[in-house]
C-alpha cells in the first residue's frame, strides 16, 4: 500500500527501508534534508512539507508519524486535521502519552478521520529484525493499515490491543518492564565486578545467553556492549529517560499498583545524573553529628 512517513530518523528511516524493501509505495518528509535524500535514494518519493506530502498520497491516505512527541506531534496531528479527508488514517508510531493519545483520537474522530497509536519497539535493530507494534483503534482502519504491520513486523509480532490509546498505554508498560529489566543486569554485573576473585563478565554474559533463565535480548546487548568495551571506560555512567518510565510509575500510582521495581529503576536513573549531590553530602553530614562517623572532605 501507498503510506506518508513523517520523520526519516534511525527509526523512521530504517521503517521506511523495510516497507520499501517489501513492496510498498512510501511517500517521506522530514525536518532535515539528508534523511531525506537517503530515503529517497532507496525508492521513497520525497516531500517538503506536510501539506506536500499529503499531496502525493493518492486515494484513502494512511500518515504514519515517527517523530518526537509531545509538541511535534501535537502540531502535526492539528495540520492534519486540516489536510486530510473522511476516513483517511493517522498512525503516531512514536512514544506518546495514552492519555494524549485518546484526545488526539476523539480530536480527529470529529473531523471524520481516523487515529492509530502504535506503540513501537525494536530500536535500530527494527530493519532486520523488525518491529514489535502494539496498536490502539478502530478495527477497521487498522484492518486497512495491516499490511504495513504485517511487513514491519516479525511473525506474531503486531497486536490489536484495543480502542485509542491502548497501544500506547501497552508501550509504556513495556518500557517501564524494560527500565527494572535493565536495572536488574546492571546491578548484577557491579557485584560481578566487586567478586573477591576474577571474574570474566563478557564470557558469563555469553553463558547466560545458553539455556539460562535470565537469558534475553537485553542480555545479548550486554555481551555486544563488554565486547566493544569490556571495563566500559569510554562510557559515562550517566542515563537518560525517555518519559515512559515516568509515566508508568505514575500509572501505578493512580491504580494503586505497588511497582516497587520499576520504581526504583527510574529513581537509580535520576541518581545517575548527580555528581557529588547536595543529598548525599547532607547524608553523610547527618551521620556525622548523630554518630560522629567520618566524613570524606572534598
Amino acid at each position: 500500500m501507498q503510506i506518508g512517513m513523517l520523520g526519516l530518523g534511525k527509526m523512521g528511516g530504517n521503517m521506511t527501508a523495510r516497507l520499501l524493501r517489501d513492496g510498498h509505495s512510501v511517500v517521506g518528509a522530514n525536518r532535515t534534508p539528508a534523511p531525506l535524500a537517503e530515503a529517497v535514494k532507496r525508492g521513497a518519493v520525497g516531500a517538503e512539507s506536510l501539506s506536500d506530502m499529503v499531496r502525493k498520497l493518492q486515494g484513502r491516505r494512511t500518515v504514519w508519524l515517527m517523530i518526537p512527541s509531545g509538541d511535534p506531534v501535537e502540531n502535526a496531528v492539528k495540520e492534519l486535521s486540516a489536510l486530510l479527508n473522511t476516513g483517511d488514517v493517522v498512525i503516531d508510531g512514536g512514544n506518546s502519552f495514552y492519555k494524549d493519545s485518546i484526545r488526539r483520537g476523539e480530536f480527529l474522530k470529529q473531523k471524520g478521520i481516523y487515529f492509530l497509536d502504535s506503540g513501537t519497539s525494536g530500536g535500530i535493530w527494527g530493519l532486520e529484525e523488525g518491529y514489535c507494534l502494539m496498536i490502539g483503534g478502530d478495527p477497521e482502519p487498522f484492518a486497512f493499515a495491516e499490511p504495513v504491520f504485517k511487513t514491519l513486523a516479525p511473525p506474531r509480532g503486531y497486536l490489536h490491543t484495543g480502542p485509542v490509546g491502548s497501544g500506547h498505554f501497552v508501550k509504556m508498560v513495556h518500557n517501564g518492564i524494560e527500565y527494572g529489566l535493565m536495572q536488574a543486569y546492571a546491578e548484577g554485573f557491579e557485584i560481578l565486578t566487586k567478586a573477591p576473585f576474577p571474574v570474566d563478565m563478557t564470557a558469563v554474559s555469553e553463558l547466560w545467553q545458553h539455556a539460562s533463565v535470565v537469558r534475553s535480548w537485553l542480555l545479548e546487548l550486554t555481551t555486544k556492549a563488554l565486547k566493544a568495551d569490556p571495563g566500559l571506560a569510554d562510557v559515562k555512567a550517566w542515563v537518560d529517560d525517555s518519559g515512559e518510565g515516568r509515566w508508568t510509575v505514575q500509572q501505578a500510582i493512580e491504580s494503586g499498583v505497588p511497582a516497587y521495581t520499576i520504581a526504583a529503576s527510574l529513581f537509580a536513573r535520576f541518581a545517575s545524573r548527580e555528581d557529588n549531590s547536595f543529598g548525599l553530602r547532607l547524608l553523610a553530614a547527618l551521620r556525622n553529628q548523630f554518630g560522629g562517623h567520618a566524613i570524606k572532605h572534598a
